[in-house]
């Protein structure tokens, strides 16, 4: 029986993070992934999906641009997209692999399952560990409705060849609010069924409202406060469901569902009782350095341990603390201050902080600068209609409490306030540094007077 000092479960971005770490400490460690090297974030996820964006943030250019001196038709080449996408994900698991080679690391395919406290089998093989890190990402959580089994993924969409004419995506999130704009842009006829009464429920409803009408202008059908009951064949396509309280129910014919209606922890398969790894509700029980509470040999970081924002730098985070925690002993925490979020539509909305109605609730003299401002030259300049920003002060300290952003830059600007938010750098520090202008940066000491 081969024998490590960790085993890892997953191959994203926590796992990279937490074996460069220890085996530069001289432990020896395997990683397990039943997919192909590399995680979410880098093949089926932020990264290929931003590659895609790319391909329609050169389309909206030219549409806002029309009249303002640029001439002609552009459209998206969907093959030659995803072409596009796949010169930066195809080569990542063969990088992956090297990369664990070089550093000496034992890399296995195949389903991860517990066969007891230490004890990790995969593809008929048993391993032991002193500890193992469980890093194995999300999964959609089940919609729990007849026809779900016709319902496609996030991660087959990023990987379609041909884009089909109507689209109907279940969710209002991130993922249905970006590839809504997506798709759109690139022909289809879209529809998004949300169960929630708006769209973008993570982000300031002000701003989700301010960037409405730029779903609107696209022809993208947005049904709010509609809950799919479920999805059937019809003729040669999909007809889906959904009924809503006090009003007629749905009926949508689509070519392509996809399911945008949130994820979890990817745990099924891991076996936890035979383990001795305690869960609830679907969710690992962690303490707070991000180790289980009935087995002190297992860690969780990222999606998998689901306590942070299910975002790509708190998985490199969360396996910072627990590479720590290993080498030095369970003295590390997380900390989430001022972890900013970005829904990636154009324009972007992004968040960092706190909520205005979490802010209200703390009880603090809170100052709340708002404004819609597409007449800064920010917004002028890229003849962009939708800009505008809801900052949350604390009048008392002058400490930035939250920061709400929509429009050309949110989600490079963003930056600048979780920088604020984690480090203590008040309003007054902010409107002091002088950034380089004209930029997106350079907006933020009018935001803040």
């Amino acid at each position: 029986m081969a024998s490590y000092d960790l085993i890892v479960i997953g191959s994203g971005t926590a796992a990279q993070v937490a074996v460069g770490r220890v085996r530069a400490a001289g432990w020896s460690v395997a990683v397990i992934d039943h997919r192909p090297f590399g995680g979410t974030c880098a093949l089926r996820g932020c990264d290929p999906k931003r590659m895609l964006v790319s391909g329609e943030e050169a389309i909206d250019a030219a549409r806002r641009m029309a009249r303002h001196g640029v001439d002609g038709t552009l459209a998206i080449d969907w093959p030659d997209l995803m072409a596009f996408k796949r010169t930066f994900t195809d080569p990542i698991p063969a990088k992956q692999a090297h990369r664990y080679a070089e550093l000496g690391v034992d890399a296995l395919h195949g389903v991860a399952r517990f066969a007891g406290p230490d004890t990790i089998v995969v593809e008929g093989r048993t391993l032991r560990a002193r500890h193992i890190l469980i890093a194995s990402g999300a999964r959609p959580v089940p919609l729990g409705i007849p026809g779900e089994d016709l319902v496609s993924t996030s991660d087959a969409f990023l990987e379609l060849q041909a884009l089909p004419r109507r689209i109907v995506l279940i969710g209002g999130g991130y993922v249905a609010a970006e590839f809504s704009h997506l798709a759109a842009r690139a022909g289809a006829e879209v529809t998004i069924l949300q169960r929630a009464e708006r769209l973008l429920p993570h982000f300031d409803p002000d701003l989700v409202g301010w960037l409405t009408p730029r779903f609107e202008a696209l022809g993208i059908r947005v049904e709010t406060g509609a809950t799919v009951t479920r999805v059937e064949r019809s003729g040669s396509g999909l007809l889906v469901h959904a009924e809503r309280q006090g009003e007629p129910d749905l009926s949508v014919a689509a070519d392509l569902v996809v399911h945008a209606a949130g994820r979890g922890p990817d745990l099924k398969a891991l076996d936890l009782s035979a383990g001795e790894v305690a869960v609830q509700d679907g969710r690992l029980q962690l303490d707070a350095h991000l180790r289980s509470i009935s087995n002190p040999r297992v860690y969780a970081a990222g999606d998998a341990a689901g306590v942070g924002p299910r975002l790509t730098p708190v998985s490199s985070h969360d396996a910072k603390v627990v590479a720590a925690n290993l080498l030095d002993g369970p003295t590390h925490q997380p900390d989430y201050r001022g972890v900013p979020s970005v829904a990636f539509t154009l324009p972007p909305i992004a968040a960092v902080g706190l909520s205005e109605e979490a802010a209200r609730r703390g009880g603090v003299a809170l100052r709340v600068n708002a404004a819609s401002t597409p007449d800064w030259f920010t917004a002028r300049r890229l003849a962009e209609p939708v800009y505008g920003h809801k900052l949350l002060i604390d009048e008392d300290t002058d400490l930035i409490l939250g920061a709400h952003l929509v429009g050309p830059n949110a989600d490079e600007v963003i930056n600048v306030f979780g920088l604020a938010i984690r480090h203590g750098l008040t309003a007054a520090d902010l409107r002091s540094t002088m950034f380089a202008y004209p930029t997106g940066a350079s907006d933020v000491g009018y935001m803040l007077t």
